[in-house]
């Protein structure tokens, strides 16, 4: 995803819609808190890490993740952990959109969700199944590589990327992402999660890529 070429100084990115806009599926105060507290907080903390290192101010987010031979050793694990808190964050947030009943894919990207789980159901299961079984912190990833979809397991901010990965969607199954509402009903929050599925950005990952 080319996120316009972004570059340090890194600014967070405002949402599409409105903090409430995910009701009652995700509630505002979530909303609120991940975006502008937890995401800024991984926005300061690459900016902060970058700062040290003008030769880098140049390369966007996808580049910082994707060529890890440009990141200094001090410093590699503290860029790549922020830089990937940033990309998924801007991902995750992207990928979303207010809820509708029956939403779901459809042209290419329903043919190939079709091909590879059997149909949107199975696929919803399969989803549900390897999303739960995330251990601690984490995303669950819809992936293409090699013309083919996949599911993408992820801990902490690890991004899909970094492996040669295309995301298609995904879920934010760290426990800020659902806690005030679902607190330890992560499956609730799951099934939820695809009826705010922003499908139409999917659709445009999976053409593109």
């Amino acid at each position: 995803m080319n996120m316009e070429r972004a570059h340090y100084e890194f600014t967070l990115p405002p949402l599409c819609y409105d903090f409430d806009a995910l009701e009652p599926y995700i509630d505002t105060e979530t909303v609120y808190l991940h975006h502008n507290k937890h995401f800024q907080t991984y926005t300061d903390n690459l900016n902060a890490v970058l700062k040290k290192y003008p030769r880098l101010w140049r390369y966007s987010i996808e580049e910082l993740l994707t060529r890890p031979k440009l990141l200094p050793k001090d410093d590699q694990t503290k860029l790549i952990n922020n830089a990937g808190g940033y990309y998924n964050h801007d991902f995750y947030f992207r990928n979303l959109r207010a809820g509708k009943p029956g939403n779901r894919p459809s042209g290419a990207l329903a043919a190939a969700i079709e091909a590879t789980f059997g149909g949107f159901e199975p696929f919803k299961d399969e989803f549900t199944k390897q999303a739960l079984a995330v251990f601690g912190s984490g995303y669950l990833w819809l992936v293409k590589s090699g013309g083919r979809l996949g599911l993408l397991p992820t801990k902490n901010q690890d991004a899909p990327i970094t492996y040669g990965y295309t995301p298609i969607a995904c879920i934010d199954v760290w426990e800020h992402a659902y806690y005030l509402k679902y607190h330890n009903r992560r499956v609730e929050y799951i099934q939820n999660w695809f009826y705010i599925v922003n499908w139409a950005m999917s659709e445009r990952m999976y053409a593109e890529s």
